[in-house]
C-alpha cells in the first residue's frame, strides 16, 4: 500500500488530508536505527503488525485491527453520542475514533456497554467479528463483576443466584455463571450473558440494592493492575488471546 492509505486505514482523516500530512513533513519512517521524514504520499510500504512511524512527531504502529482495553472511570457512558455524561471514546486519541471500517460508526467500539455509574475493564476494537464472538450468547464469554450492596449478605444469596432469579419482566429465571461471596457487602458474580442492567437487576431480585459495580475480568483477560481508571493501552498477543478464551478463570 502507498504510505497515504496506510495512515488513513489507521484513522489520521481523509486520504486527502492524509496526502498532506506526509507532503508536509509530518511523518516520519525508520531507517536502520533513526527517524527519516517522508514527503512522498505515494511512496510503496509493506507494514507488517507493529511496522513503527511517526506522525507530527508522536510515535504509532501499524495494526490492521484495533484492540484496545480501557479502564473505565465512573461517570462516562459507553457511547459515540452521549446524553448527559462524557463519552469513553473521548479517553482515545483522534485516530482511534476515526479509524474507518465497513461499520456505520466509525473507530473502536467497545465490546458490551457498562453503565455510567459502572467501572472497570472494557475491551474496545474495530474488529467486527471479535465483537460478535465476545458478545453473543451462543459463545458463553464469561463477565466477571464486583458488586458492592447497600447491606449484608449471606450464602443464601448466592444459592439464589446461581439457581436463578426471575427478573421483573422476563418469566424465565436468570442464573449466575459463579458467584462467590467475597466480604459481606461484597460479591463477585460471573455472567455469560448481557442483558441490561443484569447485575443490578439480579440482585434487585434478591431484595438487595447494588451501590458500587466494577468489570473485573472478560473471559481469562483481567482488568491489568497498573491500568488506571481513564487509561487505555493496546492489547497483547497473549491479551488478545485471553480475551477471546471462553473458559472461566
Amino acid at each position: 500500500m502507498t504510505l497515504q492509505e496506510l495512515l488513513f486505514t489507521q484513522g489520521f482523516g481523509t486520504r486527502r488530508v492524509c496526502a498532506g500530512l506526509v507532503q508536509q513533513g509530518h511523518v516520519a519512517l525508520l531507517e536502520g536505527d533513526r527517524w527519516v521524514s517522508c514527503d512522498d504520499p505515494w511512496l510503496e510500504v509493506r507494514p507488517d503488525e507493529g511496522w513503527p512511524y511517526r506522525v507530527q512527531g508522536l510515535p504509532w504502529a501499524y495494526h490492521r485491527h484495533a484492540y484496545l482495553v480501557l479502564h473505565k472511570p465512573a461517570g462516562t457512558e459507553c457511547s459515540q453520542r452521549p446524553s448527559t455524561w462524557p463519552s469513553i471514546y473521548s479517553l482515545l486519541p483522534a485516530p482511534l475514533r476515526q479509524r474507518p471500517n465497513k461499520s456505520a460508526v466509525q473507530g473502536v467500539q467497545a465490546v458490551g456497554r457498562l453503565d455510567q455509574d459502572t467501572t472497570g475493564l472494557l475491551v474496545l476494537t474495530d474488529d467486527g467479528a471479535m465483537i460478535h464472538r465476545m458478545t453473543s450468547p451462543r459463545h458463553h464469554v464469561p463477565k466477571v463483576y464486583e458488586v458492592g450492596t447497600a447491606q449484608p449478605l449471606d450464602a443464601s444469596v448466592v444459592t439464589r443466584l446461581l439457581q436463578g432469579v426471575v427478573l421483573h419482566d422476563d418469566p424465565s429465571p436468570v442464573r449466575a455463571a459463579a458467584c462467590e461471596l467475597i466480604a459481606p457487602q461484597h460479591l463477585r458474580l460471573t455472567l455469560t450473558e448481557g442483558k441490561y442492567h443484569q447485575v443490578k437487576r439480579m440482585l434487585a431480585a434478591t431484595g438487595h440494592e447494588v451501590v458500587s459495580l466494577h468489570r473485573s475480568r472478560m473471559g481469562q483477560l483481567p482488568l491489568p493492575a497498573d491500568l488506571l481508571p481513564g487509561q487505555w493501552r493496546w492489547l497483547s498477543a497473549q491479551e488478545l488471546a485471553a480475551a477471546n478464551s471462553p473458559l472461566a478463570a
